[in-house]
């Protein structure tokens, strides 16, 4: 399992939820994918940064699963694992696959220009095979699996055996498989796919999000059997370069300080 931080295991701390939080990126970094646009930028290195963190986690370097959702939405959660996806795909040997299981307002396929195709529900309806449905995603060794044909009971779906069995066979091929889900409050299906994962990464949209929202989707987690890792927030306003100068680290032609 991810070693989880021992202090997200009580968000009820009026400290606040930034105790918890594994690292922090700028507004801009929504909605645009900065691993793909802008690889050696301030906002990339923060997703890297996060990265890393849960990488430390895995002290092992066994095979995982990992879910990205949100409380509510609008928090920029498919943003987040699409970005934390490919960072993950940066590292060397490591074979990434991003799940979109996000059934009810599905973005993957979209924030990445890609045609929908055959996905996620044709294989738990058996109707196709897990080979059939890994198509890369245009970024390094980066696979995806989007969401398949829509259905009308996304949660009964989800709960199937073969979402069991899927997720086995990923792991014995790829290192690690990030899973964007619906938020957590407006529907069970995070709840469902976080008990069935190796950890759990709650996206929040700082200056919107509301507390007790986040509060309330991370005890639902945990209350579902769910490995909470920790939060990702975004629109923390004055950490990047735009705002102090003191954060940029670009090469300058004849500066020789540092």
């Amino acid at each position: 399992m991810f070693r989880r931080n021992p202090r997200a295991a009580d968000p009820d701390r009026d400290a606040g939820l930034q105790e918890d939080m594994v690292v922090i990126v700028d507004q801009s970094v929504n909605p645009y994918l900065v691993l793909f646009h802008e690889p050696a930028g301030y906002r990339a290195e923060q997703v890297r940064a996060l990265r890393n963190r849960l990488v430390a986690m895995n002290p092992d370097g066994e095979p995982k699963t990992l879910v990205v959702t949100s409380a509510v939405r609008d928090e920029g959660k498919t943003i987040a694992a699409l970005n934390l996806a490919m960072a993950m795909a940066e590292l060397e040997r490591q074979q990434v696959v991003l799940i979109d299981a996000d059934l009810r307002r599905p973005g993957c396929e979209r924030y990445l220009n890609l045609n929908p195709e055959p996905g996620l529900t044709d294989v738990l309806l058996g109707r196709t095979t897990v080979e059939k449905v890994l198509r890369p995603a245009g970024y390094r060794q980066l696979m995806l699996i989007g969401p398949g044909t829509r259905v009308g009971n996304p949660a009964e779906v989800l709960s199937s055996s073969r979402l069991d069995e899927l997720l086995q066979r990923l792991k014995e091929r790829y290192q690690y498989i990030v899973v964007d889900t619906p938020p957590v409050l407006p529907s069970t299906d995070a709840g469902v796919l976080a008990s069935r994962t190796d950890g759990t990464l709650v996206v929040v949209r700082l200056e919107k999000s509301m507390k007790k929202q986040t509060r309330d989707a991370v005890r639902t987690l945990q209350d579902m059997g769910a490995n909470v890792l920790g939060c990702f927030v975004t629109e923390l306003r004055g950490a990047d370069p735009e705002s102090d100068r003191r954060l940029a680290y670009e090469p300058q032609a004849g500066e020789e300080g540092t």
